[in-house]
């Protein structure tokens, strides 16, 4: 059970304990939107990233999306995946060292995107962990 009890506005779950603020629900939906499709970056690259994240930032509705894939054949996406795992380990304090290997397959506009991803899923993901929302409500 939620923390707070849903808003009626909203779609989905998440939405719905954002929805007491309708000008916050509508600024993170875009910015959601526009972060999980492709851009520089695949949306399929952001979604194991996304998978990455969540196994470790508490939010079990986001867990329950799936696990990322245990092997994958695209060496941009492993990386990312390697990336975000990191971000997570160390807290955001990642050596300027990482950012320059990125740097030799990354251009900097995807490392931009990744970086907002990451960040603003981190965030996504702790409201939900926060809230205590969980996959089958």
């Amino acid at each position: 059970m939620t923390r707070i009890a849903f808003s009626a506005i909203g779609e989905t779950p998440f939405q719905k304990l954002l929805g007491y603020n309708p000008d916050v629900l509508e600024a993170w939906t875009t910015l959601g939107q526009v972060l999980e499709t492709d851009g520089h970056l695949s949306a399929e690259l952001k979604e194991q990233v996304r998978r990455t994240l969540a196994q470790k930032n508490g939010c079990a509705y986001c867990q329950a999306k799936g696990k990322p894939m245990l092997h994958m054949n695209d060496d941009k996406m492993t990386l990312a995946v390697g990336f975000a795992d990191l971000f997570l380990k160390l807290k955001g304090d990642i050596p300027d060292s990482v950012f320059q290997m990125m740097q030799e397959t990354f251009q900097v506009k995807e490392l931009s995107e990744l970086c907002a991803f990451i960040t603003f899923t981190t965030a996504s993901q702790y409201f939900g962990a926060m809230m205590n929302l969980q996959p089958d409500q």
